[in-house]
């Protein structure tokens, strides 16, 4: 009989609570689907705090640590940091650092979720490292943290096929955590198992760590946005007429040089990676809905031929259009 795997999660006040309970939930189960092949259990779940004390998280739920980090034997296989408003009070703990630091070497895998990578940043472990974040905190993990490899369009740096990356790796917000976590489960016991795992909680099997982070589409939100409201109303429902520079500039009554400045004050991108980004959102919704096939998906989505839709797609998604569709079908 294989000894169960501990897998320890670490909570503090105002921590993001799905940072928690997600990658959490996909180990338990793992253990679910085990047992119904006949299988004992693999994971022993634990919740780590300063105190014994329940802890409240950042939507007010309190969670209840099994145990103080702080006496724990560190018999631990994965350890799990998660983010949360929370995380800059921690980052000035002087001795929950010492102790990331004492555990770093002795557990087998060490990782974050979301902003817990400003944790493990300010703990000297991702120095070297490649490491991402939820997207709002790549900045201040770039500025704060010069010595990190920060890679912030992707989902995590977990990489079961090498040595540093699948000991100590970060993941971006959220939902992120949870693709982590099927990609350890996957390590651990198999593609079949994890895919059972993901189609019992309706999830994705399983994005790319290096896939790109997605976003909804941007809105304008300064003073330009009346200035731009009307033309990015326009664009989604006119794909696949002539979106260059030029053309969207005559159709907002500016000038080219004047609405690429407006672009990337408003929008913090230039006209043509907008209209990129937004074609590209459009042909996966269409592909992931099974709506229509790769060829007709980027003669609508103004791609034009199915080549250059694949080359975006494997730019931003780090898969082809025929590998999402696949994925979801």
């Amino acid at each position: 009989m294989t000894p169960p795997r501990l897998v320890a999660c670490l909570i503090y006040p105002d921590v993001m609570s799905l940072d928690v309970t997600g990658p959490m939930q996909v180990f338990a189960s793992a253990n679910v689907e085990r047992t119904r092949q006949g299988l004992e259990p693999l994971y022993r779940l634990q919740l780590l705090a300063d105190g014994r004390e329940p802890v409240a998280t950042s939507c007010g739920i309190r969670l209840c640590p099994d145990q103080p980090w702080r006496v724990h034997p560190l018999d631990i296989d994965t350890l799990l940091v998660p983010g949360g408003l929370g995380v800059e009070r921690q980052c000035q703990d002087p001795a929950l650092l010492a102790w990331l630091r004492e555990a770093e070497p002795r557990v087998r895998r060490l990782g974050s979720v979301c902003s817990g990578a400003l944790l493990l940043a300010e703990a000297g472990l991702l120095d070297g490292h490649a490491a991402t974040t939820h997207w709002a905190d790549v900045d201040s993990l770039r500025s704060g943290y010069p010595a990190v490899d920060v890679q912030g369009e992707r989902l995590h740096t977990y990489d079961p096929d090498d040595a540093r990356a699948s000991h100590l790796f970060t993941s971006a917000g959220v939902t992120a955590g949870i693709d982590l976590a099927l990609a350890l489960v996957e390590a651990d016991l198999g593609r079949t198992l994890a895919l059972a795992v993901a189609q019992r909680l309706v999830m994705f099997l399983r994005r790319p760590g290096d896939q790109a982070q997605f976003s909804p589409l941007l809105a304008p939100t300064g003073h330009g946005r009346d200035r731009l409201a009307a033309l990015l109303a326009w664009i989604p429902a006119n794909l696949a007429e002539d979106l260059s520079i030029e053309a969207l500039a005559e159709r907002a009554h500016l000038t080219p040089r004047t609405l690429c400045r407006l672009f990337s004050s408003e929008l913090g991108m230039g006209p043509g990676r907008y209209v990129e980004r937004v074609r590209l959102e459009a042909a996966r919704s269409l592909l992931v809905g099974a709506q229509a096939s790769v060829a007709t998906v980027a003669r609508l989505t103004g791609f034009g031929h199915p080549e250059n839709m694949r080359r975006t797609f494997r730019k931003h998604l780090s898969v082809s259009p025929q590998e999402l569709a696949a994925r979801f079908a």
